[in-house]
This record gives structure tokens, sequence and C-alpha cells, in this order.
């Protein structure tokens, strides 16, 4: 509350005009640089809609409605009118308002989507909320593989592998290319089928980019039919298509050199300034053990394709042979005022960092808590910080194993800063009551 009066204090009219004093005689004479103003929402959101919270100005409640976590504003949009108005705004627009910067909110998926509900979770109020669950098939049962992410305030599942009982034999996994979309700044949460994939994928490489031409794009690159339940299975493709959000329409690209599936993508802007599409890692062909054991072989280099020239080029390998077996879960962190994004990789207990310029994977970390060779991890990236999740269940003495258990499980998050190149910790309990297996959950992260 004090910091929110001063914060006001400093917003007062008074306070806004010896600021502005100070600006204009910024430079060779001011106290203080010359700053571009900050934009103004009041003109228009605030002031078209009604009263927010009674006896207090419109752009004070705004502040505090905004500045509540994340995951509460679902329920704060069935007050009334005017708080449905004011956070059902771009979250742009939104994060204007608050008192803290935009942050990133983590979006768990634990299981096949359509039977456990996902979870969005708010690290800077340690706040959860569950999200709706995707429309069930009659046909399609045990979803894996599938990947999500966030555009804007719009969070996409993509693709992955089911079974189909309509398809011979049932027992065997199919890809799927089904689109679903679910707006979080909707007045109510609800996922919505969007156009399908021109090809059914699983396992693939995906990046989100915003041009400001052609607006917001999702590149898909790779993939096939593997299944979690059969580990050592499965259809390779080779294909890119990007999705357009603005015309809902899916576009055939440029195929890459070879076939790959269980890989990793991302976009940056490369040396000449042309944004690329960085695809890396994965599996193509796999080798028998004895002539009846399949066992992939993992690639140890990469594509690009510009997004400009629709032309792929090779990297070299990454690593020479005995280093490591394969990729591991890869994160990018954007880079600050227009620099490029930093890349980093978790390998079993160590953080690495891409080095573009040699195509080299440099030991950048290793973790406090170091992990057992069976504990699954996830990894992501917020706020320019690296997250290193692992779930526990605390113990229990219960007898009756009929019952559905008190204690909620915990997740331990191990935090490193790049930057500061210090880890803190976080412990959390998880509003479910059971571990999360993060070689089958799905992570990706939304900024607010």
């Amino acid at each position: 509350f004090l910091l929110l009066l001063l914060r006001l204090r400093l917003r007062s009219p008074l306070r806004q005009e010896q600021r502005e004093d100070h600006h204009a005689g910024g430079g060779e004479g001011g106290f203080l640089p010359a700053r571009s103003p900050r934009p103004s929402m009041e003109g228009d959101v605030v002031s078209s809609i009604g009263v927010l919270i009674p006896g207090l100005p419109n752009d004070v409640a705004a502040c505090i409605l905004a500045s509540l976590p994340v995951p509460h504003h679902a329920r704060l949009r069935t007050i009334c009118r005017a708080w449905r108005a004011l956070l059902s705004v771009p979250p742009p627009a939104l994060a204007a308002l608050r008192l803290r910067r935009p942050r990133h909110l983590l979006c768990l998926f634990p299981q096949d989507p359509s039977l456990v509900p996902p979870y969005l979770f708010d690290p800077s109020t340690l706040a959860w909320l569950p999200l709706p669950t995707i429309p069930c098939s009659p046909h399609a049962y045990g979803l894996s593989n599938f990947v999500p992410v966030a555009v804007g305030a719009h969070l996409y599942v993509l693709g992955g592998s089911h079974f189909d009982a309509r398809a011979y034999p049932a027992d065997r996994p199919v890809p799927s290319a089904a689109v679903h979309r679910l707006d979080l700044c909707g007045a109510a949460l609800a996922w919505d089928r969007l156009p399908d994939m021109i090809w059914p994928r699983g396992s693939f490489a995906c990046a989100a980019v915003h041009d400001e031409g052609s607006g917001d794009q999702i590149f898909v690159a790779g993939g096939g039919s593997r299944h979690l339940m059969f580990p050592s299975d499965g259809s390779r493709v080779n294909s890119v298509e990007r999705y357009d959000v603005g015309s809902e329409e899916w576009k055939v690209e440029a195929a890459m050199p070879g076939e790959r599936a269980g890989c990793v993508g991302w976009v940056c802007r490369g040396r000449e300034g042309e944004e690329e599409f960085w695809v890396m890692g994965g599996y193509g062909e796999y080798r028998t053990l004895g002539g009846v054991f399949p066992v992939d072989e993992y690639y140890r280099d990469g594509v690009v394709m510009g997004l400009r020239s629709k032309k792929w080029r090779r990297l070299g390998e990454m690593w020479h042979e005995g280093e490591r077996r394969k990729l591991g879960p890869v994160v990018v962190v954007d880079g600050e005022n227009g620099d490029a994004p930093s890349v980093f990789m978790l390998d079993r207990n160590d953080i690495f960092r891409y080095e573009m310029q040699s195509n080299r994977w440099l030991k950048e970390s290793t973790l406090r808590r170091k992990f057992l060779g069976v504990e699954s991890r996830g990894f992501v990236a917020m706020d320019g910080e690296l997250h290193v999740l692992t779930s526990t269940m605390p113990p229990s003495n219960q007898v009756d194993f009929r019952r559905l258990p008190k204690k909620k499980a915990t997740i331990e998050i191990q935090v490193y800063d790049p930057r500061k190149k210090k880890w803190r910790f976080l412990t959390i309990t998880a509003p479910f009551c059971s571990t999360v297996d993060f070689n089958v959950a799905a992570l990706c992260t939304i900024r607010f």
C-alpha cells in the first residue's frame, strides 16, 4: 500500500510537470536525459469504461486491478462489466498500467490435455489457475508429444501422436494434425478448433515469430508419429509449414534437407539481418542391435532456414563423438536492447550456452542440487532466468490406499540468472496430488 501511494505521488500533476521541465531541459543543460513519454491508456480504455472501484479515480483503480496476479483475471472478469472490459484488453496494453514490469507465465500440461487440465502458473505471485481441457474426441485418445506455443494472449496446442479407434491396427499410434487455441483474455476460457495442419505430426520443432509486415506466424518443421508408449517406433517427416494467425491458414514452406523428428526450433536474427528459423537435434535414421532392437541415430547438427530467402543451410556437428548422446532440452532467452538471443541447453546436471560463431556448446554452470540419472526435470526460461523444475511427493503414512492422498505434490525450482551468474531456489506446492513426469509433460511460457 505504501509503494502504491509512493507511485501515485510520483504520478501527481506537480511531479509530472517537474519531470516534463527536466526532460525539456535535457541534454547539455538539463538534469535528466530526454525520454519518450510513456504511452497513456487513459484516453483509450480507462475513460471508455464505467466506474471500476467506487471512490477511486479510474486510472488508480485500473493500476490496482492490472497489478493483480494474472491467474485470477478469469474470475475477476465475472465481477462486473467494467472489470471485464479492463481485464480483456490485449496484454501489452494491460502491462502499461501495471506497477511492475511485464512478466512471464508458465503453462504446464501434466498429461493428455483432453483428460487432465493444464495449469497456468505465475512465478511472481505463486498463483495457479486451472485451464479447461481440450474437447475430447470420441475416436482419439492418449495424446502425447504435442507442442504448446503462445502467441500474445493466445495459447496453441499443435499436433501430437495418439491412438485412433478407427485406424488399423488400433494399437498403433498415428500422428495428429489437430490445432486448438485458447484465448486467455476472453470473457470465457474455452478452446477453439482451428484448421488442421497440412501434415499430421508430433514431436516437431515449432517457433512463433512476429513480423510487422505479415503479422504473427507459427513455423513447424519435421516430426513424426512416435508415441511415448512406443519410444523406438514411428515415422519421420521433413515437411515444413507456416500458420498465418491473421488469416488462419496453413501454407507450405521449403522442406528440410532430411527427415528429422524430436527436434527443437526457434527464430532469431541472422548475421545479415534476416530472421532465421533454426532447427536442431532430433533423430532420423535408426539401426538395430542384433537385428531385432531398433536404436535411434541422433543428429549432432542442425539446419537453418531464412524466412525471407526460404533457403536452408546446414550447420556442422555441434559436439564430437562420445561427448554426449543427444541434444537436451533447449530454451531461448531474449536479448535486451536489440541484442541477439541466448540459447541454453540442459544436459544432465550442467547448463550449456550455444556459441553461434563456433557452433559449439560451452559450459555455463552446474546445478546446485544435482539429480539422479532417472529423475525427470523440466527446463524453461522466464524473465531472463533459467528455471529447472523437478516434482516430488511428500512422504505419507496413509494406510487406506482407496482414498486420495490429502497432501499435494511439490515442485522444486532451481533458478539461474545468466547475467549475474547466481542461483536461487524456490519450492512451491502444486495443485495436484501426484508428481509430474517432465518426460511426459509439456511446458511453454506466455508473456503478459
